[in-house]
């Protein structure tokens, strides 16, 4: 579940908690809407110590140093000049 499931889960909790009077027999929406918006609050906190844990900063890479290019050419060893 992403961020955006984990923030649609505390707006239906909300919306369950306080914006509504319904009476339904055998179910308390005020404590489905208050578990949904504990569910969404942990899922954010969650995410955001995941997503943290993404973001590692690589160090710049090493250059590569050729020796072949520090060696002197006189002719003689590469078997040009022969």
């Amino acid at each position: 579940m992403g961020l955006g499931g984990c923030i649609i889960l505390i707006a239906v909790g909300a919306i369950l908690t306080f914006a509504t009077d319904w009476d339904m027999q055998g179910v308390n929406l005020d404590l489905v809407g208050i578990i949904l918006m504990i569910v969404g609050l942990i899922g954010v906190t969650t995410f955001s110590s995941i997503a943290r844990r993404r973001r590692v900063v690589v160090p710049p890479a090493t250059p590569v140093v050729d020796e072949r290019a520090h060696q002197r050419r006189d002719g003689y060893g590469d078997g040009y000049g022969v």
